[in-house]
């Protein structure tokens, strides 16, 4: 028999919308540990291994793609120095990332624009030094046409940084791809397509990380970690919201768990 779709639901505005909200901040540190205000798979120690992979100094200047409402970006112009763009489709992580850089003073360091990053990008070519994107390429449509204006956009020599937790390892369902595809627009590949893509773009392939064990982590946690604040969350988020994003968490730890879909970094840089 036939069963029904699972109806879609929403993470990206609820999450950026109530940022601030005393349910959301304790789930994010139960989830994260240390929390940057960030919504997918990455924690902070995570982000700063990228960002020595990436070679960030206070000169760099750095291209957030999908920055949603900007903590990672932030913490690095805070830690680092670097100047930073973030760039997202959603217009409410773009004003709550604005409203936190000013608050931290970081508005001189740390810019944020809403923008599809599927088309053609306002920047002059060789206009930054380091491109990174966390868990976002697998919502952008076109991805060899993204990565060719990375590549555009980046100087020589330098380096790009993307995680994708779409890559099909093992056997998935429909119903497993319907529920994991519940809250938006999901692009899923086959191994190596990837480092395919990367070369036909120009770029040199420096490295490749597995960083499935850390989606099948956060998403447990974050899956616990709301059921602990159900009530709070359920007054922001309505039962049906909060039903339908736990059974999408729990999606996440099964498949990442069992390593039948998983999350990979790639690093690779602009030849000179």
């Amino acid at each position: 028999m036939a069963t029904e779709p699972p109806a879609p639901v929403d993470l990206y505005n609820a999450s950026y919308g109530q940022y601030s909200a005393d349910a959301q901040q304790a789930v994010r540190a139960a989830t994260y540990g240390e929390d940057l205000g960030q919504t997918g798979w990455m924690t902070a120690d995570e982000l700063r291994h990228f960002s020595t992979l990436l070679g960030l100094t206070a000169s760099s200047r750095v291209l957030e793609v999908g920055s949603g409402s900007g903590g990672p970006a932030l913490h690095l112009a805070a830690t680092v120095g670097c100047t930073i763009t973030g760039l997202d489709v959603n217009a409410f992580g773009v004003q709550t990332a604005q409203e936190q850089a000013a608050h931290r003073n970081l508005d001189d360091r740390a810019h944020f624009q809403v923008i599809d990053a599927s088309q053609e990008l306002p920047f002059d070519a060789n206009s930054f030094d380091a491109v990174i994107c966390n868990d976002a390429v697998c919502h952008i449509p076109g991805r060899a046409g993204l990565l060719a204006e990375w590549f555009r956009v980046l100087r020589p020599g330098g380096h790009m940084l993307y995680t994708d937790a779409m890559v099909v390892t093992g056997l998935v369902s429909h119903d497993e791809i319907a529920r994991r595809s519940s809250i938006g627009t999901y692009f899923y590949l086959p191994p190596g397509e990837n480092e395919r893509l990367i070369g036909d773009a120009g770029f040199d392939l420096v490295e490749r990380e597995d960083r499935t064990p850390a989606a099948a982590e956060i998403s447990r946690r974050w899956h616990d970690a709301r059921d602990t604040h159900h009530d709070a969350l359920v007054a922001l988020e309505g039962d049906r919201q909060f039903a339908g994003l736990q059974e999408f968490l729990w999606c996440v730890h099964t498949l990442t768990a069992e390593r039948r879909l998983s999350r990979h970094m790639y690093l690779a840089r602009k030849p000179d």
